[in-house]
């Protein structure tokens, strides 16, 4: 089932135009990569999502009802350019906020508490947010996005401004958020924030979608039939169905191989070099997603 469906949202802001007839669909329970460049149309898209603007054409369906403003309250929203009011203190705009979202008060404050000490806060409960670090602000920001639960989560370059260790804090509360049935959208530029995060994704590039997918698919789509070997002895000529594309020679037989199958099978391979070699290391090589992206990309271009 799908929690949200995207269908032919056009876009334009005078004559230029931001968003050119975009479907797509998010499949409730899953983290959405929605990826691209900064300028693609990611953000326009998410704005329309969040209501704060509204499409040209075309229609937004959410848990099967057209969307409209009741919704507002079931979709949580990480801005890229954060929003807090910087003058209130960290606990008061945390609870003020939950109140808008809906939570009685004591509900806001069990949530708020629960927050605080997983996020380690406990010392800036009492502060003003323009007294906080810019990773601070971030934390509460997220905190804020996410203590009323809601079934759809719009994170828009969540990671930005985090050291390695908060963005792994982060991560592992997307995961938990998923592993509980939150449905997760995660904008952003930066590809290689995608590979152990997302099931789905779209790749946006100029207003249009140009690689739509799961992660699995994408990836399979993108197999190039060759295998890294790692061994020790002399390959010789391989058969039919099978071609050096790299190879290197290291110290007293060693050597490294890139081998592309063109017609037969990598259990085949497997046993031709099995009689052949010493193998120490036998694994398909694999594009990671921000290469298959940079590779779409560069194509789009043709």
């Amino acid at each position: 089932m799908n929690i949200l469906e995207i269908k032919d949202v056009f876009k334009q802001y005078g004559k230029f135009t931001v968003l050119n007839h975009i479907s797509l669909s998010v499949p409730e329970g899953s983290i959405y990569g929605l990826l691209g460049p900064n300028g693609a149309g990611k953000t326009s898209l998410i704005r329309i999502i969040t209501q704060i603007t509204a499409p040209d054409s075309g229609e937004i369906i959410f848990k099967g009802e057209k969307l409209s403003p009741r919704h507002s309250g079931m979709i949580g929203y990480l801005p890229e350019e954060r929003g807090l009011y910087k003058k209130m203190k960290v606990g008061e705009q945390l609870l003020y906020l939950s109140r808008l979202k809906g939570m009685s008060k004591q509900e806001a404050e069990t949530k708020l508490e629960k927050w605080i000490t997983k996020f380690g806060i406990e010392d800036w409960i009492k502060k003003n947010i323009e007294d906080l670090s810019k990773g601070m602000q971030q934390k509460v920001q997220f905190i804020a996005t996410v203590m009323h639960e809601p079934p759809l989560i719009i994170l828009d370059e969540p990671f930005t401004g985090f050291d390695p260790i908060n963005v792994n804090l982060l991560r592992k509360e997307i995961l938990e958020l998923k592993k509980k049935g939150t449905t997760i959208i995660f904008s952003t530029h930066r590809m290689e924030s995608v590979e152990d995060l997302c099931d789905y994704m779209s790749l946006i590039y100029k207003a249009e979608i140009i690689l739509e997918g799961s992660k699995k698919e994408i990836k399979a789509d993108a197999k190039t039939n060759i295998y890294l070997v790692e061994g020790n002895g002399a390959l010789g000529n391989l058969p039919e169905g099978y071609t050096i594309d790299h190879f290197e020679n290291e110290e007293e037989g060693e050597f490294k191989a890139e081998i592309k199958i063109n017609g037969g099978s990598a259990s085949e391979l497997i046993r031709y070099l099995t009689e052949k070699i010493v193998i120490h290391s036998f694994k398909e090589k694999v594009p990671s997603m921000n290469e298959i992206f940079i590779h779409t990309i560069q194509n789009h271009h043709k």
